[in-house]
């Protein structure tokens, strides 16, 4: 078990300068292999709305592929003779639901679970403005349940996210329609649920949350909320927009804050003065990486960045939930 004193003994903000080059475009998506029924009843506040899906992860490595580095989550299993077994993770399980009652207090989330090698914990996932079911944002889930760890990822818009097919001139109108009250009492739903029911049964009580840009943003506010009831027990907090620095000294769980110098949607000023005030924060300031970098990757050196903020992230949250 990680000792859960690692908090008091944060080391100072990490500046990360790779070297770089220029930019091309790549993405990743994944697609659930095959369905299984699932033997795990939901708890009474949750209705299931699909069936299960499982998928095989492999750990597999490609010198250019982005897609292929670290375990992945593949539409099938990868056959490899060199992937030995203990680079395999287990079978992720995967459905959407619903959780809460009633048409304005209910949440669409998905939730993934660890099977063969669940470790009891529990991942809030919060998004970016294009919401719980994007490619990019499902990938990353993927990849942290891949883990060992349960992840919800709630429907942060209500089933509105922003689309990138929309033009940028309705963006802050769009914005606007996401009311603050209302997102926080999702989340607070969703918080609620995995604490008292999914985590219930489980042999450990830990919680962390996990946000990307919009997402993270929201991560902060949420664990000023939690600050008394201390219902998170990690954070990592990726390039947050609209983060209020003024409540860094309500967060009380230990939060990693990654982020680009070249970001303009998460000045580097505010997560130095976050880090400064939240108890056990540290920043991991990349150099010339812009917004997105870690799960929206633009170039091989992005790429290259990504997998090391997932790696940090992975450490961040063993120490701090196992």
């Amino acid at each position: 078990m990680a000792a859960t004193a690692a908090a008091a003994a944060v080391r100072p903000s990490l500046p990360i300068t790779p070297p770089r080059r220029e930019r091309s475009a790549a993405c990743c998506s994944l697609a659930p292999a095959t369905s299984a029924p699932s033997t795990r009843l939901p708890p009474s506040s949750v209705t299931i709305s699909v069936p299960l899906q499982r998928w095989r992860c492999t750990a597999v490595t490609h010198p250019r592929s982005r897609r292929l580095h670290g375990p992945r989550c593949s539409q099938a299993e990868v056959a490899s003779s060199t992937v030995d077994d203990d680079e395999a993770c287990e079978l992720v399980r995967g459905t959407d639901v619903v959780i809460g009652q009633g048409d304005d207090e209910s949440v669409r989330a998905y939730l993934l679970e660890a099977v063969k090698n669940n470790n009891g914990t529990c991942v809030l996932f919060l998004s970016d403005v294009f919401g719980f079911e994007d490619s990019a944002t499902r990938d990353f889930a993927y990849r942290i349940a891949c883990h060992g760890y349960n992840v919800l990822v709630p429907d942060l818009f209500r089933g509105n996210p922003w689309k990138k097919s929309l033009p940028m001139d309705g963006f802050q109108a769009w914005l606007a329609e996401q009311a603050p009250e209302r997102v926080a009492g999702d989340i607070d739903t969703c918080r609620k649920w995995l604490v008292d029911d999914f985590l219930a049964a489980a042999p450990s009580k830990k919680l962390g949350v996990v946000g990307f840009c919009y997402g993270g943003g929201r991560l902060v506010e949420t664990l000023a909320r939690d600050a008394d009831a201390a219902c998170f027990s990690a954070g990592v907090c990726f390039y947050g927009s609209r983060m209020d620095a003024s409540l860094g000294a309500q967060i009380a769980a230990p939060v990693l804050f990654v982020c680009g110098d070249g970001d303009p949607l998460c000045p580097v000023e505010t997560v130095r003065e976050l880090e400064r005030s939240a108890r056990g924060a540290k920043a991991a300031v990349y150099a010339g990486r812009g917004h997105g970098f870690a799960h929206r990757p633009e170039s091989l050196e992005d790429d290259g960045d990504a997998e090391e903020a997932f790696a940090m992230m992975k450490s961040w949250l063993h120490d701090h939930l196992l």
